[in-house]
């Protein structure tokens, strides 16, 4: 990385920058901050999301579209993030390679950024006054928590752990079933709860 790239930087410095690299990187603090690696679990979560929300949007009356991680997000706190799939509403600027307005944010957890996702990373998103959902997706197990506002745009939460549920998102008209979002994905194996009567078994036993 070159000296400009260790001095901090606004956001349309730093999306010049960006547009020189090789790799993705988020504007975080006024400092480029490189994009982890992703398993193969979390990209098939991310791949599905997109797909779906993607499908569905293009199926309705709609002009929004759904866009990856390719296309920052700029925060009110004067960071770019990339969350895995945004959807945009128009007008658009075909050249723009970050935009302030998204109507949903997707993000699949990984590991190494579970924490800046879940709390650091959610505030900012809720900051985003054109905002209406966010949806946090663990991809080792059935679990997704929604955000959306209410009809006095106050923030409201649930979690889904159940395979069969849907997110519903009128203000958009999809609805994105979370057997959709796992689709051929491999989950994780559950640890197994280790009940108090375990040691009164015959340690012979099966």
């Amino acid at each position: 990385m070159d000296d400009r790239a260790t001095r901090r930087m606004s956001v349309d410095a730093f999306v010049a920058w960006q547009a020189n690299q090789t790799e993705r990187y988020e504007l975080v603090g006024g400092e480029p901050v490189a994009m982890a690696g992703a398993q193969l679990r979390h990209d098939r979560v991310t791949g599905n999301a997109f797909a779906e929300v993607r499908r569905q949007i293009r199926s309705g009356s709609g002009l929004c579209d759904v866009f990856t991680a390719d296309i920052g997000i700029r925060t009110p706190v004067g960071n770019l993030r990339r969350p895995d799939v945004s959807v945009l509403c128009p007008p658009f600027d075909e050249t723009a390679t970050s935009a302030d307005s998204p109507r949903l944010i997707v993000e699949v957890l990984s590991e190494s950024t579970e924490r800046v996702d879940r709390l650091i990373k959610l505030d900012e998103y809720k900051s985003i006054e054109t905002l209406d959902y966010i949806v946090i997706v663990d991809p080792t197990r059935v679990d997704a928590g929604f955000w959306f506002r209410d009809a006095v745009r106050t923030w409201r939460t649930t979690t889904f752990h159940d395979a069969t549920a849907i997110i519903e998102m009128p203000s958009l008209d999809i609805a994105i079933p979370l057997a959709a979002l796992y689709e051929r994905v491999q989950l994780a194996p559950q640890p197994r709860i280790r009940l108090v009567w375990d040691d009164d078994r015959d340690p012979a036993s099966p």
